[in-house]
């Protein structure tokens, strides 16, 4: 199963062109269809010619409610960047253009809607100016479709655009630990709590028990259902609703995640790469306070640069977000950064639980570069070096890694001689110069205890 979104400014006509394709009108609030305008995430589904059946979340467009469409944005495979041929690239088409950027969304496709209010000229013109600002994005190559959701001219057209990306695409990867990012939560009369999301690794069964995070609660799966179809189990990249027992709704906030138990330590501080977008109003200071987006999540934070005093517009630099509260990330999350009023950038986690980073070091440079672009031995050796001697589930924990993925690692580094394993039952690992580190300092404080009290026993 695979999510489609959309982007793009207020009155483009992004919901009007869900319910065209879809059937389902994804404005469900009163408010929404008093103003107008969509304020909360908007869930519909469609069958392609295909067959394959594809989930779609519709944001909201106006500048108040991008916090919102920030969490939305975060599990889509392929995004619609919605355009009104009438009005052309507007502030909220280059915001979200940049969001779906930072977050690495690589697949979409530009829908110009309202093509029966222009000519062809004018059509022409404002192409050329999408094509323009696509230009360095991860869309740069998207095609442009045109379509009007009043006459349905170019619907057809869309639709088989949208049905050769998804076949393009590859399948998700269900192994490893299930997380669900909670995007909506809510109680039915009878069922108890609901929470929605996307499944963005793993999968989950009826009857498993769960654990949200970062509260650290525990539940059990009641029923699973997708686009109102009831399941026994789900894969990764599926929008769903979980019925889960034994917790009440009112203790499940949006941006937890729902996920096995005892794998997944939260963080309050990530090391990750950093890039302020092009056109962001000013550069990223060292200690800037922040807002950050994470999953679903958003929450207080603030940007240790650890290179240089700051990190200018349209450039990229290595930082550690340290956040006010706890938040469950994973080594390759994306994230995003606004103030209160812009987004200024964002990244990809590199680790989770990273303990105090020196500034302008070398050795803490080195170790974020072989982070970014080491093997998951080099990662699983880096962040050991923190915590050892641990046990493979507190360095997969440590790491945000699989249990048996980190497993794999360790017979790795064990077989190059690079970790050693202490004790038999619970095994612990250590870095085997650490271990010898550690060793000699008890051969040297018991030789120094000995010539000291070389009557004592000990």
């Amino acid at each position: 199963m695979f999510v489609v979104g959309t982007a793009g400014h207020v009155d483009h006509g992004k919901s009007t062109l869900v319910q065209a394709l879809t059937g389902i009108d994804p404005d469900r609030l009163l408010e929404e269809k008093t103003r107008g305008m969509t304020i909360e995430l908007g869930f519909a589904w469609l069958k392609l010619p295909s067959g394959t059946e594809v989930s779609i979340v519709d944001v909201p467009g106006h500048e108040r409610f991008i916090k919102n469409m920030l969490m939305g944005a975060g599990g889509v495979d392929v995004a619609l960047l919605i355009v009104a041929a009438d009005e052309g690239v507007m502030p909220q088409t280059r915001e979200h253009l940049a969001i779906l950027d930072l977050l690495g969304v690589r697949h979409g496709l530009v829908v110009m809607t309202k093509k029966d209010l222009v000519d062809q000229d004018w059509l022409d013109l404002v192409t050329l100016d999408v094509q323009e600002t696509l230009e360095g994005t991860t869309l740069e190559d998207a095609e442009v479709v045109a379509v009007s959701a009043e006459t349905g001219e170019g619907l057809d057209e869309l639709i088989a655009s949208l049905d050769r990306i998804i076949s393009q695409l590859p399948p998700h990867k269900n192994a490893g630990n299930p997380r669900l990012p909670v995007d909506r939560s809510f109680t039915i009369t009878g069922f108890g709590a609901v929470v929605t999301g996307t499944l963005a690794d793993g999968s989950l069964k009826i009857g498993q028990e769960v654990e949200l995070l970062p509260s650290g609660l525990r539940a059990r799966i009641r029923s699973l259902q997708v686009h109102e179809t009831s399941h026994e189990q789900v894969g990764a990249g599926t929008r769903l609703a979980v019925n889960l027992s034994g917790i009440d709704h009112s203790e499940i906030v949006r941006g937890d995640v729902v996920t096995s138990p005892g794998w997944l330590k939260p963080s309050m501080a990530f090391d990750a790469t950093f890039r302020v977008i092009g056109d962001a109003p000013r550069a990223v200071r060292h200690n800037h306070r922040v807002t950050l987006f994470a999953g679903t999540r958003e929450i207080p934070a603030t940007i240790r640069v650890l290179e240089g005093e700051q990190i200018a517009p349209g450039s990229s630099g290595w930082v550690q977000v340290r956040t006010r509260e706890r938040v469950a990330v994973v080594r390759g999350d994306s994230f995003v950064i606004r103030d209160t009023e812009n987004t200024l950038g964002g990244g990809q986690v590199l680790q989770p639980n990273a303990p105090r980073r020196k500034r302008n070091d070398p050795e803490t440079i080195l170790r974020l570069e072989t982070l970014a672009s080491g093997s998951s031995e080099d990662v699983a050796l880096n962040a050991l070096k923190d915590i050892e001697p641990a046990t493979a589930a507190q360095l997969a924990g440590a790491t945000g890694s699989n249990l048996s993925e980190v497993e794999d690692a360790i017979s790795t580094l064990e077989t190059e001689g690079k970790v050693t394993r202490i004790g038999s039952g619970l095994t612990f690992i250590s870095s085997t110069a650490g271990w010898e580190e550690l060793t000699d300092m008890a051969t040297k404080t018991l030789a120094d205890f000995h010539e000291s009290y070389p009557l004592r026993q000990g």
